[in-house]
């Protein structure tokens, strides 16, 4: 028998959780694989700290699904098991009339998917909430909520360890060879076994899958998030999270106002395309991800469609006042000194061959193995949920010892 019944690659927090949900459930020897130093390095680690409520997503779809049962989840955990967490609402603000439409059909989502206390609110009702924001209309979301993800992370995989299982960091995966009993992994740390696999790789997760010999139908094409920290004299001017109506094309929230667990006030993002899969600035280029980027027609595609859109996401990411413009829309009383670079995150989109970008989770199964090719947001929120939800795919699909 393979030392290892299941190995799971990528120690992020759907990786992690995944991993815990499989120890839980079943008697399978379980082994996490991490190529960075530390757990959650990447998009867990650097995303906005927000448990999200559900609202945006299509009522029926598997995002709308796994949230609310994950984020009841995830507040039960964190509860249990002391992690810093506070349910603190926020509001999502039209700006003008043009935007009305799109939020009723936000009411009308947040409604459909079981949002208990969501309210409509008049420009003046708003100010009761938030006190320096402009606009027409809003909601006030109360599930809302922030949280530090990276405690949440490190939480799973000390009860992954707790159970029994391996937790490796520092050991990337380079190749795959499957024998008849057996995977081997090839790593930087040396080979490894398993019965069989489940690929939670994140930002490589459709190299992980061609790394196993399939041919995946989405690309990964990286979006840089930047965002800007609020200095402490303009900390009054947001009291907990401020929101615009998103634009329904694109996947992205645009930007807003976060309060952050740790303290302090983070605004943004934008959506930029990155120049490498851990492009957390400009400078950071690597010449063979950029080369996959600009050779896939998916890329083209949703760029001819989408360029305008693009061109203004750059112009903010490269110009302060531009970025300062966006934010006032919601909060004009905001000055330009009262913005300090932040941090930055890049997300991993699946891009299929037509230009369009997934939307919702897809999850690709082959024999012995499961590749999780996109875990979109709210996949922080709903990690719980998620993780259950393909430890439950990969006991049906593969060979895993019950309990």
């Amino acid at each position: 028998m393979p030392p290892h019944d299941i190995a799971i690659i990528g120690g992020g927090i759907v990786g992690l959780a995944t991993a815990m949900a499989l120890s839980q459930s079943s008697a399978a020897s379980i082994l996490v694989l991490e190529a960075e130093p530390a757990l959650a390095a990447h998009q867990t680690g650097n995303n906005s700290g927000v448990i999200h409520s559900g609202l945006y997503y299509k009522p029926g779809s598997l995002k709308a699904r796994l949230c609310a049962d994950g984020r009841a989840k995830l507040i039960q955990f964190c509860r249990q098991h002391n992690i810093p967490h506070e349910i603190c609402g926020k509001v999502v603000v039209a700006v003008d009339e043009s935007e009305l439409p799109a939020l009723d059909e936000l009411q009308r989502r947040g409604t459909a998917n079981g949002l208990a206390d969501l309210r409509r609110l008049a420009i003046q009702e708003i100010r009761e909430h938030e006190p320096h924001v402009a606009g027409v209309a809003g909601l006030y979301v109360r599930e809302t909520g922030i949280i530090d993800y990276v405690a949440v992370a490190n939480a799973y995989a000390r009860l992954i360890r707790e159970k029994g299982g391996i937790v490796h960091t520092d050991t990337r995966l380079t190749a795959v060879t499957q024998k008849p009993d057996a995977l081997v992994l090839h790593t930087s740390r040396g080979d490894f076994q398993a019965g069989n696999l489940v690929n939670c790789a994140g930002l490589h997760c459709d190299r992980v899958a061609r790394l196993c010999g399939l041919n995946p139908d989405v690309k990964i094409v990286p979006f840089r998030g930047e965002y800007y920290k609020l200095s402490a004299d303009a900390w009054g001017l947001c009291r907990h999270l401020i929101y615009p109506v998103p634009n329904p094309a694109f996947p992205f929230l645009g930007v807003h106002f976060t309060r952050m667990i740790g303290g302090g006030i983070e605004a943004g993002p934008n959506a930029v395309l990155a120049l490498a899969r851990h492009g957390y600035s400009w400078s950071h280029i690597n010449l063979r991800d950029l080369a996959e980027t600009l050779t896939f027609p998916g890329f083209w595609k949703m760029a001819r469609k989408f360029w305008k859109t693009g061109f203004g996401e750059m112009h903010r990411s490269l110009s302060k006042k531009a970025f300062l413009s966006a934010l006032q829309r919601l909060m004009p009383e905001l000055q330009l000194d009262q913005l300090a670079p932040g941090g930055a995150g890049v997300r991993a989109q699946a891009m299929r061959a037509d230009g369009s970008m997934v939307d919702d989770f897809h999850i690709l199964t082959a024999p012995r193995m499961v590749h999780v090719l996109n875990a979109p947001s709210p996949a922080a929120t709903a990690s719980l949920a998620i993780g259950q939800y393909i430890a439950d795919h990969a006991a049906r699909e593969l060979a895993i010892p019950g309990r």
